[in-house]
């Protein structure tokens, strides 16, 4: 598949210098609310976390700081969105965060264990932030069933963004945002909770916690034992 993007990073993101950088306005407004809920997650593991979706590569850096007993991968479908990534490791420093890699959700068989990939199993947290509404439902499929395979029993599934509950929209606003998404794509659009639950059971994954946020978004924290 293919993958296009709502935003493509850099045609609409000012640079953060003449490195490479790129700089999401989202990620100044959100990245403190979703640490927090990362640190209470997975401040406690050791081990290996993955990215879906790193965009600019702001958020993994934040996380690589601030969780820095986690090896963190970050991955994204973009070749573009790789270079600000890379851009942004090099200038944080950071051992514990790696390089990029190309990564296209929607894959049934994730190329991990590869060199340069993360690893096949055991993995302490899978995290992916504003993707699967904009994305066909095969991503939000193949997250689901690669981190069945791969998280550890104590591993934590994170998704953040909008999500609507019992098929009722949590705001205004996303109504609006999810009727843009469907006319700029039939295939995107702002999921049921109710939907991600049912894929993770068919999983063997469980929807343990959703933690709502700022701007009327939600983190989904899906996991392997069925614990927050």
């Amino acid at each position: 598949m293919s993958p296009t993007f709502v935003v493509e990073f850099g045609k609409d993101t000012p640079p953060a210098g003449d490195d490479g950088r790129l700089d999401a306005p989202a990620f100044h407004r959100n990245c403190a609310p979703i640490l927090g809920v990362m640190t209470r997650l997975l401040g406690g593991h050791e081990g290996h976390a993955v990215e879906v979706g790193s965009g600019t590569g702001q958020h993994i850096i934040a996380f690589g700081s601030a969780l820095p007993r986690l090896t963190w991968w970050p991955s994204d479908p973009s070749p573009a969105h790789c270079r600000s990534i890379e851009a942004w490791r090099r200038y944080s420093g950071l051992g514990n965060v790696m390089a990029p890699v190309v990564l296209d959700a929607a894959q049934r068989d994730w190329p991990l264990g590869r060199p340069g990939f993360p690893p096949d199993h055991g993995t302490s947290g899978i995290v992916c932030i504003n993707v699967v509404h904009i994305a066909p439902w095969a991503v939000a499929a193949g997250l689901l069933a690669a981190a069945a395979r791969t998280l550890r029993p104590d591993g934590r599934l994170i998704l953040y963004g909008p999500y609507t509950i019992g098929g009722a929209h949590t705001a205004p606003s996303n109504a609006a945002f999810d009727a843009s998404l469907r006319a700029q794509n039939p295939a995107w659009g702002v999921r049921d909770a109710d939907d991600i639950a049912a894929l993770a059971a068919a999983n063997g994954l469980t929807l343990a916690e959703m933690v709502p946020m700022p701007a009327n978004n939600l983190i989904l924290v899906l996991s392997v034992d069925g614990l927050v």
